[in-house]
């Protein structure tokens, strides 16, 4: 049975990521904030409990991390990815008008601590498993002609960048490494505006992925597998 180590997946993006590959025949090691809640996860779990498995992660503390990967010291999965991004209270902000606060904070959670991860815990990946994060179309710095969520389109592009840099890195590998676009969705986050649902997005998200296990390489990639434009 092939396994993924899914970062993020208590509901929304990564809860359904969740379901997609625990459907399709995968175990997943899915990661929830600690605090005992349960959540969407936590049903899943209870309905597949041979082929999923709940840690806790809050991905901003670096402890936790540390803690997590002693957990899973000597696992090997074929694939991780990280799924993390939030906003600021208010994203119609200008890049003016955002408060360093509420900067710090977008760029540790949305940028910083999804590679600190990777980084991390893909040493428990093997040599040619999947290393992938959830980006965004607004991460894409050519594709921006409307502007508009200023602080959350740089984090994004930010995390591009940092993939980049951490696949130059990986060169002489054949691994496959990701960053995808999952579209404008309904989500907390994508708000009730989103022409997407999750079931319109994750399902051919998963394939993409799926596709791409064999292909080595850095892509950034939509959800229906068109390449987005860096």
């Amino acid at each position: 049975m092939p396994s993924i180590l899914l970062v993020g997946a208590s509901r929304g993006l990564g809860h359904a990521m969740a379901v997609e590959f625990v459907g399709k025949g995968w175990h997943v090691v899915g990661t929830v904030r600690p605090g005992g809640a349960s959540t969407p996860l936590h049903g899943l779990a209870d309905t597949h409990p041979f082929q999923l498995e709940i840690e806790t992660l809050d991905i901003t503390f670096s402890e936790q991390l540390h803690a997590l990967y002693g957990r899973l010291d000597g696992r090997v999965f074929d694939a991780l990815f990280v799924n993390a991004g939030t906003t600021n209270p208010d994203p119609n902000q200008t890049i003016a008008e955002v408060s360093t606060k509420d900067f710090v904070n977008l760029m540790i959670t949305n940028a910083l601590s999804p590679m600190r991860v990777l980084e991390k815990l893909a040493h428990l990946v093997r040599p040619d498993g999947l290393l992938g994060v959830m980006s965004s179309g607004q991460g894409s710095i050519a594709n921006n002609h409307a502007g508009q969520r200023e602080l959350y389109r740089g984090t994004k592009a930010a995390l591009n960048q940092f993939m980049r840099s951490f696949a130059a890195r990986q060169d002489e590998t054949q691994r496959p490494m990701l960053v995808m676009a999952p579209g404008w969705v309904r989500t907390e986050l994508g708000g009730d505006d989103a022409p997407l649902t999750i079931a319109d997005s994750i399902p051919p998200l998963v394939d993409v992925m799926l596709a791409k296990l064999n292909r080595p390489g850095l892509e950034y990639l939509d959800y229906q597998g068109r390449t987005v434009a860096w």
